[in-house]
């Protein structure tokens, strides 16, 4: 997994490179393209209208907008959140185990008085649940009151690995936003000072430094949206995968009082 987060990051930095480069090609464009207007013809209104982009050519032409100083780090927000997002998926779905499938191989194990059998079929089986039960089946010598603190315990740990990660998405959530907020604040101030430069207040100057300045906080809302959905699936997830766990766990504690596993 560590390594799947590793190129998901390097990914993510090629793609922010990326970005960077579109701004600054997307700078020069507008420059030439200044530089030729007065030697070209105005396009009728049907031609334009056609020019329109759309898509993610409209996400991008925003994206460039909003300028990279401010975009990017919302950006870098979104690429990160995403591949822990990712990590998380693939690791929650391989932790989903069918208890009821496991408690039938272990009584049946149990009913042959064979421990070293039902510890193999722990071993065996991935996720959480099989490693509560195998920590319990390592101390059934010690008691029946050690093997429940070993489960206790051992679900803690457990837990503790399924929430890893959460925590970065839920900052991830609140910091997008708040660069969104940051870039538009600054990019009023910015507004305001060309007024004060232009010494008159322009419909079109306010309007263009108004537009560019709401855009980071466009692009901030859409990533924490995004990374909430991940983040309450999560939540969801893991909430199912723990009452799992507990109740297998009783389930298993029951098996082996009645198969007089331990005493």
């Amino acid at each position: 997994m560590k390594n799947l987060f590793a190129l998901l990051f390097a990914c993510g930095l090629f793609l922010l490179a990326g970005m960077v480069y579109t701004q600054a090609q997307g700078d020069t464009t507008a420059t030439n393209a200044a530089a030729t207007t007065t030697t070209m013809t105005t396009p009728s209104a049907p031609a334009a209208a056609e020019e329109q982009p759309q898509g993610m050519a409209l996400l991008k032409k925003y994206f460039i907008e909003g300028g990279w100083q401010w975009m990017s780090p919302v950006l870098f927000c979104l690429i990160i959140g995403l591949a822990i997002a990712i990590e998380r998926v693939l690791v929650l779905n391989l932790s989903t185990t069918n208890t009821t499938a496991l408690l039938k191989k272990l009584e049946a194990a149990f009913q042959e008085g064979n421990v070293d059998k039902a510890k193999e079929i722990c071993r065996s089986t991935r996720g959480p649940v099989a490693s509560l039960f195998l920590q319990g089946l390592e101390r059934t010598d010690e008691g029946i009151d050690i093997v429940e603190k070993s489960i206790v315990s051992s679900g803690s740990v457990e837990m503790g690995k399924l929430e890893s990660g959460l925590t970065w998405i839920s900052l991830f959530i609140a910091l997008a936003p708040m660069l969104g907020f940051m870039g538009t604040v600054i990019g009023m101030i910015q507004a305001f000072d060309s007024i004060e430069a232009a010494g008159d207040i322009s419909p079109g100057l306010v309007a263009g430094g108004i537009k560019v300045a709401l855009l980071t906080t466009v692009f901030g809302l859409i990533v924490a949206i995004i990374l909430q959905i991940f983040y309450n699936y999560f939540t969801s997830k893991v909430d199912g995968i723990v009452n799992k766990m507990e109740e297998a766990s009783i389930t298993f504690i029951d098996l082996l009082k009645r198969n007089k596993i331990v005493a």
